[in-house]
Formats: C-alpha cells, structure tokens, sequence
C-alpha cells in the first residue's frame, strides 16, 4: 500500500514554490521521492526558503502572467530534468481588496493572476503529458471559490477583507478543473483542485483579535497549518490517485460544511 503513495521516478513542477503554502508542499513531494522544479520569478528568494541543497530539488524561472515565460520554463525543466508527471498550479498575483473601490484593471488583473495563469499553464503542459501519455494536473482553489467570506469576520480589520476578485477567481479554477477533467479524462491526464482555508500568513497572525475570529468559524477550532496540505497535494500526484479526476479537495478544518 505505502508504494501507491510513492513519488520515486516522478518530476513535479509547482509554480510558486516557495511561498507560505508552497514551500510545504514542496517537502512533502520531496519527503515521498519526487524530484520537484519550483516554478518562479525570484530565485533568490527560492534560495531564501530552500537553503539547504536538496538533491531534488530545483528552479527554473517562470513568469506565470508571460505565456512565452511558462512556455521557455517548461521546455527548460523538460530539457534537463525529463518529461514532468505532474503539474500544480500554485502561483497567484493580485492587487486592491476593497469591493467598493478596485478599478476595472485592477478585477481583471487578480482574475488572470488566480484563473488565467492556471489555464496558461494547463494549454503548455499538455504537449509534454500527450507525449508521456498521461499526467496529474492539481490546481490550487480555495475555500472562498466555495462559498462566500463572512465579512463579519472583518469588521475590525478591514485590511483583511477578501477581495471579489479571489473567490470570483477560485471559483472559476474549480470548474477550469472539471472542464479539463471531462476534456482529458481519455488520454490518462487526470485534472483535480484543492482548496484551502484558511492558512493565514505569519503577519496576518500577529493580529490576535483577527485568529479569534477565523478560528470561532472553524469546527476544528483552529487555522491551518501549511503542513496540513501537503498530504493532499502527495495523494493526489500519486498512483493512489489514479482514479480520481475532476474532484475539488477541500482541507479547510470544516469551515464550508456550515
């Protein structure tokens, strides 16, 4: 049973790797054999997070918002590290939060910056899985592409406040993911989701009185920690996934089932 759950022989690339949650996906990929290429614009910032060598562990840079960066970064990670089994789709860029007051751009760029880069990268991969004749595509949603914030949560740090791009955005991967599931299921790629909540950062943790409030919505009474996700991101690249496409895996403590 522990060899369906096995990663040996299988390349993960991850597009941003190395952030808050992406770093602890990436040690559990390592930590059950894969050799994993982080997917990023800042090396220097990957060495920041990674800064013992990890014999498989690597970079290549990638601008996920540039198809011709994703398009050079995918052929570079082929190149020299062999055909990718799996492709997760982490990276996000967004910017403003308020609901009343983001420009039309400013919806537009988080949109693409949560739904758009996925697709990107989904459209490059598939040359590389048809030739391998398969793969596993998991996409990074959220718990607010399910349901809608209790902005009651943010009365009194509005500076928190989810923006409607995000959700809007995350709900949208969610059924990018069925789309492609339904398209690829024939040629062995198999296309699932997970989504998170709520993983705060570091600095939105200093904040006391906005941890009570997340953590009174939760029925396992408590945040998530990055390291809660990396058993789903290991079961879902794995053999013991094989059957198991178009499903959205949510690691949230329970926050969606109320």
């Amino acid at each position: 049973m522990a060899d369906l759950f096995s990663l040996h022989g299988n390349v993960v690339l991850i597009t941003g790797g190395y952030g808050h949650l992406g770093r602890a996906i990436v040690r559990g990929l390592l930590g059950h054999g894969a050799t994993v290429v982080v997917l990023g614009r800042r090396e220097e910032a990957f060495r920041e997070v990674f800064d013992t060598p990890e014999p498989n562990l690597h970079f290549v840079v990638c601008d996920v918002a540039s198809t011709t960066s994703v398009q050079e970064a995918f052929a570079s990670a082929r190149a020299m590290f062999g055909l990718p089994s799996v492709l997760i789709n982490n990276a996000l860029y967004s910017r403003g939060s308020q609901p009343d007051n983001l420009t039309d751009e400013d919806f537009a760029f988080g949109v693409d910056g949560g739904l758009g880069s996925a697709y990107r990268c989904i459209r490059e991969m598939l040359p590389y899985f048809r030739e391998q004749g398969g793969g596993k595509i998991i996409n990074v949603a959220s718990m607010y592409g399910v349901v809608a914030p209790d902005f009651s949560a943010y009365e009194a740090t509005p500076q928190f406040t989810n923006p409607p791009h995000y959700g809007a955005a995350k709900a949208g991967v969610i059924q990018l993911t069925r789309y492609f599931a339904s398209y690829l299921g024939k040629e062995n790629i198999q296309v699932n989701c997970v989504s998170p909540g709520a993983f705060p950062s570091a600095a939105v943790q200093q904040h006391p009185g906005f941890m009570h409030e997340l953590e009174q919505r939760i029925p396992l009474g408590r945040i998530g920690r990055p390291e809660d996700l990396a058993g789903a991101f290991v079961f879902l690249s794995s053999r013991a996934a094989d059957f198991v496409t178009g499903h959205n895996l949510v690691v949230d403590g329970g926050w969606t089932i109320r």
